[in-house]
């Protein structure tokens, strides 16, 4: 194999990518790797969950408030206290 490279002869290097030539050719790569570690940090942390649990509780009340108004509201609050004082009583 080298006597194959040696008979080749030389050859002139290409010539080295710039940063932004780089960061053009890595695209959407670059940043999507950037956003999944920004994503597992938080994750650790625990921040993700629970943001995702408030985003999840705010879409759903606005959902509700939006369907039945006011009177879905009051309803799934009482649903909310009746859960706790049921889980309240259970464990006294």
């Amino acid at each position: 194999m080298d006597e194959e490279l040696l008979k080749q002869g030389t050859r002139e290097a290409p010539e080295p990518e710039t940063a932004e030539e780089r960061s053009n050719r890595m695209g959407m790569k670059t940043a999507g790797g950037g956003i999944a570690a920004g994503g597992i940090g938080l994750a650790k942390a625990g921040f993700l969950g629970k943001f995702f649990i408030y985003l999840f509780l705010w879409n759903g009340i606005r959902a509700t408030y939006l369907i039945g108004g006011w009177i879905a509201i009051a309803l799934i609050a009482a649903a909310v206290v009746a859960y706790i004082a049921y889980r309240n009583r259970e464990h006294a």
